[in-house]
């Protein structure tokens, strides 16, 4: 049986152009069959869900602490914990210069969904067996544009991006606790690890306002609207 949102975006899919399967993020208490579940870290879960795998993501089978801790399978780590992870961040992985540098970013930042579902489900959108919470598009910086210009397209309002941080918080946490369109480069650890492409820019849209990017496809120039200049626009420009 084909749901409904599987094949909801195949306009939009085909109009903009993308080499990858945008991915369906859900967060779930039901235990969903998805095939067989393996241990994964989440950065590398995205891009495997683009090609087309699917994962049952949970605190046992995600693989990195920071991105359990992200996207709220377990609490932030404390006291010698703490410690270490402020030593990794800052003098191995030197994603940040200090513990307050470090502290900042995480205050400053949107908090994780802590214990907000048992599990999140990760497939290509084609294949996803629950509606998604959240859609995720690896895009180039048209691909970017051409989203961003389709979902402010009825509303005439900008997203409010946050971009810092790692990749499972700006493509995954952020949007999920606030709802808001994100867009992300990740951070460059992820990117290397994980051998993102050089152009990949990370756009993840609310599902709830993905029905109004379709529905401004042949409505909106970003989409397949024709651009037109009266000839009174004409002559103003000239």
């Amino acid at each position: 049986m084909v749901e409904f949102w599987q094949n909801q975006m195949d306009e939009l899919i085909d109009v903009l152009g993308f080499e990858n399967e945008p991915v369906a993020i859900t967060f779930t208490n039901q235990a969903v069959e998805m095939g067989a579940s393996r241990r994964v870290r989440l950065c590398q879960a995205m891009q495997s869900s683009a090609e087309g795998e699917s994962f049952i993501i949970d605190k046992e089978t995600s693989t990195c602490m920071g991105g359990s801790w992200h996207c709220g399978f377990v609490e932030h780590p404390s006291g010698r914990s703490h410690r270490t992870l402020q030593h990794f961040l800052t003098k191995g992985e030197k994603l940040t210069h200090s513990v307050i540098s470090f502290h900042r970013m995480q205050a400053l930042a949107a908090p994780p969904p802590f214990d907000v579902a048992d599990f999140m489900l990760m497939s290509p959108m084609q294949s996803a067996p629950v509606m998604p919470d959240l859609v995720l598009f690896l895009a180039t910086a048209e691909q970017t544009c051409r989203l961003l210009g389709l979902d402010s397209f009825w509303d005439g309002i900008s997203p409010i991006v946050e971009v810092s941080g790692s990749l499972c918080h700006s493509a995954i946490a952020y949007p999920a606790v606030t709802g808001r369109t994100n867009i992300s480069f990740g951070d460059w650890t992820a990117r290397r690890h994980e051998k993102y492409g050089p152009g990949v820019v990370f756009v993840t849209v609310p599902y709830e306002r993905i029905h109004n990017l379709v529905a401004a496809v042949p409505e909106c120039s970003a989409g397949t609207a024709p651009f037109e200049v009266s000839p009174e626009m004409r002559h103003f420009m000239e």
